[in-house]
């Protein structure tokens, strides 16, 4: 996006008390869309976690700010060290609050309000401050004082139960996807409540937990079981549960994924192969017809499809039939749909750059500009003198160990 162009989040500053995934993942989101997002760290432990984390770090770059994990999570922000816990940092934080929109933490549930992060506690300094907990379990629950973390959310909401092959033992998704969507939920809630903050002049205090997100992304699985009483398992190669074809087949080189989920995909997969008989057979002709025929229209599937590779298939179904190679990581992301394209960026660090993966969200059909995580404490000193401290206030703060 050009920079003439002022984002749509402009002029929105974010206080994050975060680390790792979930909420660093929502942040992200807001900081792309032009939000100022102010990234608190403790001085005394290294910061945020995903810091040290490998197995891969950048050359050439701040040891703090150079592990791969980190930048990608962390693009677009600034970093303010500051010991929340000491009553001289708590002093810094108020002061930073009162001019921001709104503060968000993924700290344990039962942290926030020992370390007076509550709206309670943050009101006095500025009304209009919206205040979100992402928290593992939720804050007022019995597990308030549970660490909690992706993989333990998919494996408690049954997600583990639906994933894999029937006969394979349970399996996780391959990313945390329970992090993700929630950062992105605490995202659109930290933003909706700031306009609400905005047209009324009063703040409020939200919740999101992982475990929250996880059963609600069930989503119609979890309301079969609800309503009907139904457990649903894992399905042979990956297929839908009730939608013929929606799977895996094979290919002369290796697999596809078709996924024809709507009635005319049916008849323009069969032409597509060269066999339009199968569409008015009256084994095949709805969903329920091909839900019972599931095992043979896979063999027969198999057959026709393993006449060509995939890539030839792919290049027959363009635009006709839904469907999709099966690529590994390098393969997703040298794929000429991706590589070569703005959907990987050059992102600029001291003596070079490294590629990142754009924004999925574009602006006047452009992707944020991306600007390279910082290093740990990088702002503090200017992020200190906006908030009215000066040189040597930040240097008795610094002599002290408060940043």
């Amino acid at each position: 996006m050009s920079d003439a162009r002022p984002r749509p989040l402009a002029g929105l500053r974010v206080v994050a008390v975060e680390q790792y995934g979930a909420a660093p993942f929502g942040t992200l989101h807001l900081a792309q869309l032009g939000a100022d997002v102010v990234k608190i760290e403790n001085p005394r432990d290294g910061g945020d976690v995903s810091r040290s984390v490998g197995p891969h770090f950048l050359d050439g770059v701040d040891p703090t700010a150079a592990g791969v994990l980190y930048q990608s999570l962390n693009l677009c922000k600034r970093s303010v060290t500051l010991d929340l816990g000491r009553p001289e940092g708590r002093a810094v934080l108020l002061r930073l609050v009162a001019g921001a929109d709104a503060l968000i933490h993924n700290l344990r549930g039962d942290v926030p309000a020992r370390l007076g992060l509550t709206r309670a506690d943050l009101a006095p300094a500025n009304p209009r401050l919206v205040v979100v907990h992402l928290t593992g379990y939720g804050r007022g629950a019995e597990r308030a004082d549970w660490p909690g973390y992706d993989f333990l959310m998919q494996a408690e909401a049954g997600y583990f139960a639906l994933t894999g092959e029937p006969d394979a033992a349970p399996t996780r998704f391959g990313l945390p996807m329970i992090d993700y969507a929630t950062g992105l939920s605490a995202a659109l809630a930290l933003v909706s409540a700031v306009m609400a903050a905005r047209a009324s002049g009063e703040g409020s205090e939200i919740d999101v937990s992982l475990f929250d997100t996880a059963l609600v992304h069930l989503s119609y699985i979890g309301h079969w079981r609800l309503t009907h009483g139904h457990v649903q398992g894992r399905e042979r190669r990956s297929a839908h549960a009730a939608l013929v074809p929606c799977q895996l087949y094979r290919t002369g080189d290796g697999w596809i994924y078709l996924m024809c989920n709507k009635e005319k995909f049916w008849g323009a997969l069969c032409r597509a192969v060269g066999r339009p008989e199968w569409i008015d057979d009256p084994r095949f002709r709805r969903f329920p017809d091909r839900r019972r025929q599931r095992d043979l229209i896979e063999t027969m599937l198999d057959a026709a499809l393993g006449a060509r590779t995939t890539a030839q298939w792919m290049a027959i179904f363009a635009g006709k039939v839904p469907a999709a190679p099966v690529h590994d990581i390098a393969q997703a992301l040298d794929s000429p749909f991706v590589a070569g394209t703005d959907r990987l960026q050059e992102v600029a660090i001291p003596g070079g750059s490294f590629r990142a993966i754009s924004g999925a969200i574009r602006i006047a059909g452009e992707p944020a500009r991306l600007t390279a995580a910082p290093a740990l404490g990088a702002d503090t000193d200017r992020v200190l003198a906006e908030i009215g401290y000066d040189d040597a206030a930040i240097a008795a703060l610094r002599r002290q160990g408060v940043v």
